[in-house]
């Protein structure tokens, strides 16, 4: 094998841009006794994945079985969710509406005496007329 071509293609397999038949070249090249003296450092890694691949557990493993879902309890949940959202929608509204009432009796209780300073100033526009009269 051309070493120029080895070395192009050590540099793709390490950009992840190999195909499978590069891969396999490669595997070629360092399994041979005729690899290159500065490339020597790749051999175990390419021995390693010649080797890993044949490589077979011996052990079993138990698979256990998949869990079913239980959809109720997302029902229930959904349920609880949406009577939770309406729920404090509607106490909002009444919290609402009560600090609107409590509002407009203050507004009504400020009026009331509003009205009730004004009654005497019709007093103070006959002071005034008069006060006129005297200091003119």
């Amino acid at each position: 094998m051309e070493l120029a071509r080895i070395e192009k293609l050590i540099e793709k397999y390490f950009e992840a841009q190999t195909t499978v038949a590069e891969e396999k070249e490669l595997q070629a090249y360092f399994s041979s006794s005729e690899v290159a003296q500065h490339l020597e450092q790749y051999t175990s890694l390419f021995n390693y994945f010649s080797v890993a691949k044949e490589e077979q557990l011996a052990k079993d493993i138990p698979l256990k079985p998949k869990r079913r879902v239980n959809f109720k309890w997302f029902n229930v949940a959904a349920a609880v969710l949406i009577a939770g959202y309406f729920g404090y929608n509607e106490y909002m509204d009444y919290k609402r509406e009560k600090l609107y009432q409590q509002t407009k009796e203050a507004l009504f209780f400020v009026s009331e005496n509003f009205n009730n300073g004004t009654k005497n100033l019709v007093h103070f526009s006959e002071f005034e007329k008069s006060k006129n009269k005297i200091f003119k």
